[in-house]
């Protein structure tokens, strides 16, 4: 009983693993060091055999334990007949306990002294041991008393008269194996008693010892588990990364551990219940025990397991939440930084350069903290995550989440702000600058008109001239001052004062004055400066097939571009294939030696562009002249290969120069039977892009309504062509410039001019002098810089002169400020850089020059402008009139990109 006890309250997986309530008996049983009586604490007894527990029931279910014969019964220390009588009652199970035990004492051999003492014996111990444990559980003692007459009749009277010595109160005296089979059945008897149950004690006592040390593995493993349940359960979470991962990994191998000495109780009770079923020992009684302990165990391994699971979860998600916490406070620092910058951050400025470099840092601190702001959105984003999986932490993440979301949104909103005011006082200066310019404009328009004398108007060249300065004025100023100004006043409208709004309504009002009496002026002047014409002579009309000249609706042919291809191959040909003439490498001069392709340039291409494709389209135009415009359109790209030949050109007439008069050229030229040498021939291409542009004006004078259009955008690039062509030739005799002249964007113009300077930093006296004395500069404007330079010629004998330009100075487009008008001289302009510390006054050589300088100059700074405004990159640009009234006495037109024109355009307003 007190092992059925033990495998029934031995494992108790809720009280193991879950920490669950459960009886104190349990509690004291798991906890406190009991321990029953075992098999192996009493082998040697046992194997005695003089008491056996069969497995044999009666017809109620009561146990049966038999005494069989034993010769030493008698000489059993009472230590050892009560050791093992208490074993064997304590192996049935409660309830088959409860039913009472059946005693078979089997003593057919002995006399009736050995069968009184034996009762005795058994009597005297079974009582104190049932008084004890059970009383009143013993049922039914059976005798089999001797099988001798004599004592058989001498049992039947001592029984009699000694039976109350007994003290049992049912005895029964069974004369054969017959009775004994009327009270027990055969099926639950060893065959020692004529029954069929199987039985060997020894494989009894073998498995009873294996029962008992599973039984053991089963509660020291219970025990185990419950220890390492309390132990996690009063674990404490830490606060760091580390030490959660140090936890985790413990309590893993921890776990995996306690996982083998589960399997390893789990194989070894099955082994013991596989090999209980073989055996002829086997009973009921332990079939229970090894199921019950089997079914205990693998319980306590499922409890254990879920247990695990919600505990490792635990741990996992402590490790992620100590991870997000620890991103949370590097991500928050890093906000706060962000916010505080800013802050910081001022939302006014007091001038416009002031106002885009706030911008720029605005712009800067935006393009800093997205990276930041990125970071912090996804981390909340993994805080939801993390909620949405049931983390056991929900009430710590959510907040976190929010707050991250909270200061990115103040953040972009606080930076949203700050650009809107920014940008609000940017708009607002540019307004102010704006009303500058026309009224600037009407000033000098005005000043215009009034320096006109009305008595040299009255002639036809005073009224051309007059009528010129107005056409010069016009083209100078703003086209779209008018417009832009209504845009801006429409824009800003609602956040424009009172005084701003009557200001732009002036100044509208102003503009369209002006242009009124501009209107009326040029009128009046057209109708002086209009020319008389003579009366028509009658004259004889030609016929129409005079050759002298071309109906004007035939268009010119193309015959001069094949008899080009003509000449330039034969001459190609006939030069450049006999380099490679053996019969007359002799004849070679050394200095031609590896510059072949230095003396014809890129010709080859050329040939092939023509003859390939540019002729073949032309040709296709000659019953169709108006796509003669649209052939040379869609050719522009390929005709640049004329500038490359061009930029070639110096170098081959160094190269002829020194090897064209030797015997090689005058040989072939006598095998060509040509009157002209090769660089006559090599000059052909330069002459050949100028007559383009001829024949497409020829073309024009020939054509009406359809292709004029082409013809004229054809002509234009042709022209700019030849203006690229020219321009490249003057780029490449720069010297002494360290830059790359590539990186400095389109060359626009170049030309010589006499230049005086005066700058604020340099002496009076050499100040004075620099204004009397000019200097000969050469120079060149590009999209990005202005280059000085001085033109130099190199002279060489019987040949024309070659020049050069020496680099001197250079300014930069970004700062550069244009006055168009200078007192004294109408050729002159002035050209100054930041904020007038250098002033350059430039004459041109005819006032169309200085017209197209000035022009072209102030494209470009237009165009900065333009470029600024189209893509919000608020860099330091300005475009402003200025009056150079105290310097000259003059209103002139002043285009500036300088922040400190916005102090002059405000005092000027």
């Amino acid at each position: 009983r007190m092992l059925n006890m033990f495998t029934q309250n031995m494992v108790f997986p809720e009280l193991v693993l879950r920490g669950a309530t459960s009886n104190t008996d349990t509690n004291e049983i798991m906890q406190q060091d009991i321990r029953p009586l075992l098999a192996v604490d009493i082998i040697e007894q046992l194997h005695r055999q003089f008491a056996l527990l069969s497995g044999g029931r009666g017809e109620d279910g009561a146990p049966i334990i038999t005494f069989p014969e034993y010769s030493g019964f008698s000489e059993v220390p009472e230590e050892d007949f009560l050791n093992v009588v208490t074993y064997l009652t304590s192996i049935p199970s409660l309830d088959a306990a409860s039913i009472g035990f059946i005693i078979i004492i089997d003593r057919r051999k002995d006399k009736w002294s050995s069968v009184k003492a034996s009762l005795s014996r058994i009597a005297v111990s079974m009582v104190m041991f049932f008084q004890r444990a059970f009383p009143g559980n013993l049922q039914l003692v059976l005798v089999l008393r001797p099988s001798r007459l004599l004592q058989r009749a001498m049992a039947d009277i001592g029984l009699k008269l000694h039976k109350d010595d007994f003290k049992m109160k049912v005895i029964v005296m069974l004369n054969s194996l017959s009775d004994l089979h009327s009270y027990v059945d055969k099926s639950q008897l060893t065959r020692d008693f004529g029954g069929i149950l199987e039985y060997s004690h020894s494989q009894w006592i073998h498995h009873r010892t294996a029962i008992e040390n599973f039984a053991l593995t089963v509660k020291s493993t219970a025990q185990m588990l419950q220890r390492f349940g309390a132990q996690l359960a009063e674990t404490e979470l830490p606060n760091d990364v580390q030490g959660t991962k140090d936890l985790l990994t413990v309590h893993t191998d921890k776990h995996n551990n306690l996982k083998d000495e589960l399997k390893l109780a789990l194989r070894q009770g099955n082994t013991l219940f596989t090999s209980h079923e073989l055996l002829f020992c086997a009973n009921s009684e332990d079939d229970d025990v090894c199921f019950r302990l089997l079914a205990q165990l693998d319980e306590t391994e499922n409890a254990f397991e879920q247990f695990w699971c919600k505990h490792h979860l635990k741990l996992e998600q402590c490790l992620q939440l100590r991870h997000f916490e620890q991103d949370f406070r590097e991500v928050k620092v890093c906000l706060d930084s962000l916010l505080d910058g800013l802050n910081s951050l001022s939302d006014t400025g007091d001038c416009v350069a002031r106002v885009e470099h706030l911008l720029k840092e605005l712009k800067a601190l935006e393009k800093k903290g997205q990276p930041t702001v990125e970071k912090a959105q996804l981390h909340a984003s993994h805080g939801d995550q993390l909620i949405q999986s049931n983390h056991y932490a929900v009430d710590s993440i959510r907040p976190k989440c929010v707050e991250l979301r909270r200061v990115c949104d103040d953040f972009s909103n606080e930076a949203k702000k700050k650009f809107d005011v920014l940008s609000k006082s940017l708009c607002l200066y540019l307004l102010h600058t704006s009303l500058c310019l026309p009224y600037m404009s009407c000033c000098s328009g005005i000043y215009l008109l009034a320096s006109q004398a009305v008595d040299k108007c009255q002639s036809q060249e005073g009224a051309e001239s007059a009528l010129t300065d107005i056409e010069h004025f016009l083209d100078s100023a703003e086209k779209n001052q008018l417009t832009e100004l209504r845009n801006l006043h429409n824009q800003f409208e609602v956040v424009l004062s009172e005084d701003i709004k009557g200001g732009v309504l002036k100044a509208l009002k102003r503009l369209e004055d002006v242009q009124e009496m501009f209107e009326k002026r040029s009128v009046s002047l057209k109708r002086l400066s209009a020319k008389q014409t003579r009366p028509i002579q009658p004259v004889a009309p030609r016929p129409e097939s005079s050759p002298k000249r071309p109906s004007q609706k035939t268009p010119p042919r193309t015959t001069g571009i094949s008899f080009f291809l003509f000449l330039f191959h034969s001459a190609f040909q006939g030069y450049f294939a006999e380099l490679n003439n053996s019969e007359l490498s002799h004849l070679i001069p050394p200095t031609l030696e590896n510059k072949k392709d230095v003396l014809f340039g890129n010709l080859p291409e050329i040939y092939e562009f023509h003859n390939k494709t540019f002729l073949v389209e032309l040709e296709n135009c000659a019953e169709k002249p108006e796509l003669v415009g649209i052939c040379f359109l869609k050719r522009k790209e390929e005709l640049q290969v004329y500038e490359k030949y061009c930029q070639n050109k110096p170098r081959s007439e160094v190269v002829w120069r020194q090897c064209g008069d030797s015997f090689f050229f005058q040989e072939c030229q006598k095998k060509l039977d040509h009157k002209l040498s090769l660089d006559a021939y090599l000059l052909k291409p330069v002459q050949r892009i100028t007559k383009y542009q001829l024949m497409l004006k020829e073309m024009l004078k020939c054509s009406k309504g359809e292709g004029m259009v082409e013809l004229e955008e054809a002509l234009a690039t042709m022209l700019d062509i030849i203006k690229s062509v020219n321009d490249s030739m003057h780029q490449i005799a720069i010297t002494g410039f360290e830059g790359n002249l590539s990186e400095l964007g389109k060359l626009l113009m170049q030309g010589s001019f006499n230049v005086w300077t005066d700058h604020k930093k340099v002496h009076s006296k050499v100040k004075d002098l620099a204004r009397f004395k000019p200097m000969q500069r050469h120079l060149f404007l590009y999209d990005r810089m202005l280059l000085f330079c001085k033109k130099r010629e190199e002279t060489t004998e019987g040949h024309e002169k070659t020049p050069t330009y020496s680099f001197k100075h250079s300014l930069k487009m970004s700062s550069v400020g244009i006055t168009e008008n200078v007192k004294g001289d109408s050729k002159k302009f002035e050209v100054w850089y930041n904020g007038r510390e250098e002033v350059y006054i430039i004459q041109a050589p005819s006032m169309d020059v200085k017209n197209m300088w000035v022009s072209e100059i102030r494209k470009v700074l237009t165009g900065q402008l333009e470029a600024c405004r189209g893509t919000c990159i608020h860099l330091d640009l300005r475009i402003c009139l200025y009056q150079d009234a105290r310097a000259h006495g003059l209103w002139g037109h002043t285009w500036l990109l300088h922040p400190s024109a916005a102090a002059a355009c405000s005092s000027l307003c």
